[in-house]
């Protein structure tokens, strides 16, 4: 079987476009027994999405894509700490609920810059109950792999090992097209497995249900980016993969 761990709806303003109601109805239909709701730096959806998933009969799992801020959550200076790398964080009992409304809560009111942040201090304080996927390509050890920095790849993953512990901390891989790079930070992430003892997971980083509602998604992307359609240099996601797959689309994307 599989389930959807990376997913995004409405409530990742400007960005998911999946409406609860329908991704919960869509894992019943495929056959999956649970549904993750990871939106951007915040919880927004979580209690219609409990409903939503009580009434398809699916279990939901609580989750956020947090942003992790480069250096310490208080610190705004823009050449050094406007961007932030991506981490999923997924709930495992009510104390890693606990946590994980606790370090949301302080990403928006104490770390907030540009986006919402935590930080590695934070992460550490809160990290019990909690299981951890090291996320897309803009996570910190996927970013690593990809600029060529191995070492500081493998110290990034012995930190998260060591806070989360190997059974709650898991290398993350997905296969979308137009992402340059990735094949290889998959290997890369494969083997860095093998080495430090952990496991992968397979994802797909979902922002609508069907594939066909990729047009309609872009349009989002370009309301949040503030430009227009046929502007070639405006954030795109790249390819029309972004959606709900089955667990056989996930299995031909994943053969081996």
């Amino acid at each position: 079987g599989f389930v959807h761990l990376h997913v995004h709806s409405e409530f990742s303003l400007l960005d998911g476009m999946a409406r609860l109601d329908d991704l919960c109805q869509h894992a019943q239909e495929c056959g999956m027994p649970a549904l993750a709701l990871t939106d951007h730096g915040q919880m927004y959806g979580v209690v219609k999405f409990g409903r939503a998933a009580a009434q398809a009969g699916i279990k939901p799992i609580y989750g956020c894509e947090v942003y992790q801020a480069p250096r310490r959550m208080t610190q705004k200076q823009a050449q050094l700490d406007s961007k932030a790398f991506h981490l999923i964080l997924l709930a495992k009992d009510e104390t890693g609920y606990e946590n994980l409304l606790r370090l949301v809560t302080a990403a928006n009111l104490e770390g907030f810059y540009y986006r919402p942040r935590v930080d590695k201090e934070l992460l550490a304080e809160h990290a019990e109950g909690l299981i951890c996927l090291s996320a897309c390509i803009s996570g910190q050890v996927p970013s690593l792999l990809a600029e060529g920095q191995l070492a500081k790849a493998r110290q990034a993953i012995g930190w998260f090992k060591e806070v989360f512990g190997a059974d709650n901390y898991y290398l993350e891989l997905q296969r979308h097209q137009g992402v340059p790079g990735l094949e290889q930070v998959n290997r890369q992430l494969v083997s860095l497995a093998k080495e430090f003892g952990l496991r992968c997971v397979a994802t797909n980083d979902v922002h609508y249900v069907h594939k066909e509602e990729a047009s309609a998604q872009d349009l989002l992307l370009a309301i949040q980016s503030n430009a227009t359609i046929s502007d070639p240099d405006r954030m795109q996601m790249g390819s029309a993969d972004y959606f709900m797959t089955t667990a056989e689309e996930m299995g031909r994307l994943f053969p081996e």
